[in-house]
Order: C-alpha cells, then structure tokens, then sequence
C-alpha cells in the first residue's frame, strides 16, 4: 500500500530509477561498514630503560609493533593488582605480535630482580610483555610527557595505553570504564591491519 502510494501505484520503483537505487543503497551500507581510524593522540619519544632481565631496553624496539603501556608498582596492594590482571588478560587477548610494556612508578624500589618476580604472579610472556625500571627523569617524562598521564607517584594513572606501530598513541582505556580488555584488543587488532603502518 505504502509502495503503491510512493510510486503512483506501481508496484515497485520504474526501471529507471533502480540502477540509482541500488547505487545509493550500496554506497550507504559501504560507509556504514567502515569504521573512522582511531584518534593520534601524541607520538611516544625514544627513550631508554632497564627491563627485567637487567638489560638495556631501547624504545625503538617497539617500532614496527602495536603495543599497550601501563605504569605500575610492585609494592601497590590496589590498583596495580587489578591492572597487572588486566595485562594479563590483553595478553590472552591479543595477537603474539601485540607488545606490552609496564612501567614502574617506584624505580627506587623496583628493581629488574623486583620486577621479574612481579611478572611472574601474572605469568608474564617475557618475549611479549616487558617490565620497564631505570632513570627517575626518563620515567617521569614518559609519564606525565609522553603518555600525558600524570606525574610518577604511587597515585598513579590506571589507564592502560594503546601505541601503533609507528609509536603514536591511538586509545586510552580506564581500569573502571567497563570492559577495557575486550575494546582495547578490538583496537589492537584494527591497527595491526592498519595499511599507513608499514
């Protein structure tokens, strides 16, 4: 009835009109499908820090590979268990090629040894998920910097970061904003087929 009225009665569209019908359908369900890039939010500097093993890690390491960032502490009884168990997850969660890096807040007392046995509670991969220790200034500076988190302290960020491959920031993700393991592998995985990333 309605079709009939649309179109003078007839009962479907007149032939001219169809190829442009169709034409606009598809466009319209084409731009639906296609999700927008993920945000920059700002470009990760080079920098160098001790990991786990006590050896040198080099930033530029990561280049070529999406990776997600935290800051924790060994010595922090609340919100860094709940993250490192988080970490975890993204581990579980994504691709072996996704790289995850911790950073301490309390380089003082988290040593590469403090560290390592950190990593251990939460069955770290050590060829994926790096622990990051070293200079207080470098520390700081990728905190409150690089990051755009806060300043190194025990108060400390409890947003997990993702980085492409080129070390731009793409996404935050808060402890306490839903689910942030299911989004940020959803993310991780868009950027991994990312074609600007070569």
């Amino acid at each position: 009835m309605v079709m009939n009225r649309m179109w003078g009665g007839a009962s479907a569209p007149p032939l001219a009109f169809r190829p442009a019908l169709a034409c606009a359908i598809i466009a319209l369900l084409a731009g639906c499908a296609r999700e927008k890039p993920l945000p920059v939010f700002g470009e990760i500097p080079r920098f160098e820090l001790l990991n786990q093993q006590g050896r040198k890690f080099d930033g530029s390491s990561l280049n070529g590979h999406v990776w997600v960032a935290d800051f924790i502490f060994t010595n922090c009884e609340s919100s860094c268990p709940r993250m490192s168990s988080k970490m975890h997850s993204i581990q579980s969660a994504t691709d072996n090629a996704v790289k995850l890096v911790s950073f301490t807040v309390d380089p003082r007392r988290d040593t590469p040894q403090a560290l390592a046995e950190y990593g251990k509670k939460y069955s770290a991969d050590d060829a994926r998920w790096t622990f990051l220790t070293g200079d207080t200034a470098t520390l700081d500076m990728l905190d409150h910097d690089a990051f755009k988190l806060g300043n190194l302290s025990m108060d400390h960020s409890t947003r997990f970061v993702l980085v492409d491959r080129k070390g731009r920031i793409r996404g935050y993700y808060g402890l306490f904003d839903g689910d942030p393991v299911a989004r940020l592998a959803k993310d991780a995985a868009r950027l991994e087929t990312e074609k600007d990333q070569a």
